[in-house]
């Protein structure tokens, strides 16, 4: 039986470590707080799930595959973890991101319609639409309850034999290689066949390398919440991104309030001892745009805030990596990864496993910087 010791226990690590137990794999996983803690970014209340990447046809096959994942894991787990309450892109030029990603949708069979910018009252309790050139509607598109995903999905993995060990882990520095197939947990050793890394935003600390030093920034990410009536609450009200305006959301799920917020990229920030405040500034910047596309709901009050974080490459492409033998790297979801976590997981297992190679566009290599992957990166 081969071995593996999966460090940090957020949604990719969570469900890497669920997949590779139930395929035969004895796996450890380690994680210095808990798993759904408010310093993960996996651990913010709401992820979304959509297919539109624009040119990029890999990731929104792989949401679409993510999608079915999502709804077993519910299963498994008799909850809803997953709202396919849909979804509406704000375009607003006819020949933009939101129309590349049409085109991809129609080729690869994945649901979407063009609608006219007036139907955007069909979907929304006030909503203001003259500034646009067209709605893009994602049917099977909708909202992750991302916290509770990312702790069901520890717990299964324990329920399938995952060991679950509460440490700090570093690296071993090794004496033919940067670094061994080892983890230093609080002072004790642990080795395996095989480490992964899926440390997000931790990543740029624990690994000396040129990659992480220029090309893996942390940026700091304040998401909001308002207070809203009833008549926004998802499932009802879908999820909406305005790609042209770096803003997302959703109504309001579990009682937190609607979620209206800023994709704009944020200043560099602490994981670990970062004060997780949102800025002010920010909060009414995201009064502005709701006063303008919800305007009903501009007085809106703050309901709930949370501070979350991106660990960001300069292409928004994915570290999946071997940094030694043995030794892999899992990170630089770059605010778009929580959606692809169950399809992802069966990716790199395979990877693990000598199934296939992986992508060479997420290897340790110089990135060129680029927006389009991410657009509102929080959505998952």
């Amino acid at each position: 039986m081969k071995s593996v010791i999966v460090v940090g226990a957020g949604i990719w690590g969570s469900s890497l470590a669920l997949r590779l137990a139930e395929t035969g794999w004895r796996v450890t996983l380690v994680e210095q707080h808990k798993p759904g803690h408010v310093r993960q970014a996996s651990a913010g209340e709401t992820r979304l799930l959509r297919c539109c990447h624009g040119t990029d046809d890999w990731y929104a096959r792989l949401a679409w595959k993510a999608r079915d994942g999502w709804r077993r894991l519910g299963e498994r787990a008799g909850e809803e973890l997953y709202h396919e309450a849909g979804m509406l892109w704000f375009a607003g030029t006819p020949d933009g991101w939101e129309s590349a990603s049409a085109r991809v949708l129609k080729n690869l069979d994945i649901p979407c319609e063009v609608l006219d910018p007036a139907d955007g009252a069909r979907f929304f309790p006030d909503f203001r639409g003259d500034d646009l050139s067209f709605l893009l509607w994602e049917p099977k598109a909708g909202v992750i309850r991302a916290r509770r995903a990312t702790q069901v999905t520890a717990r299964l993995a324990e329920a399938a034999g995952v060991r679950l060990v509460r440490a700090r882990a570093v690296p071993v520095a090794g004496a033919e290689s940067p670094y061994e197939c080892a983890v230093d947990v609080d002072g004790e050793v642990l080795r395996a066949d095989t480490v992964v890394w899926a440390c997000g935003a931790w990543l740029p600390g624990l690994f000396d390398t040129p990659l992480f030093d220029t090309q893996l920034t942390v940026t700091k990410q304040d998401t909001l919440h308002f207070a809203v009536p009833a008549a926004w609450t998802t499932p009802g009200t879908p999820a909406w991104v305005d790609y042209g305006a770096s803003a997302y959301g959703h109504g309001d799920v579990d009682g937190v309030g609607m979620k209206a917020t800023s994709d704009a990229e944020g200043g560099p920030f602490d994981p670990e001892d970062g004060e997780r405040v949102v800025d002010p500034a920010g909060v009414e910047l995201v009064r502005g745009y709701l006063r303008r596309r919800f305007p009903s709901l501009a007085g809106a009050p703050v309901l709930f805030s949370q501070v979350c974080q991106y660990a960001l490459t300069p292409d928004a492409e994915w570290i999946v990596a071997e940094a030694s033998p043995g030794v892999w790297l899992l990170g630089g979801d770059s605010g778009h990864g929580f959606k692809h976590a169950p399809a992802l997981a069966e990716y790199v297992a395979g990877v693990l496993g000598g199934d296939h190679e992986p992508e060479p566009r997420f290897g340790l290599h110089h990135r060129v910087p680029s927006r389009g992957l991410r657009t509102s990166g929080a959505t998952g």
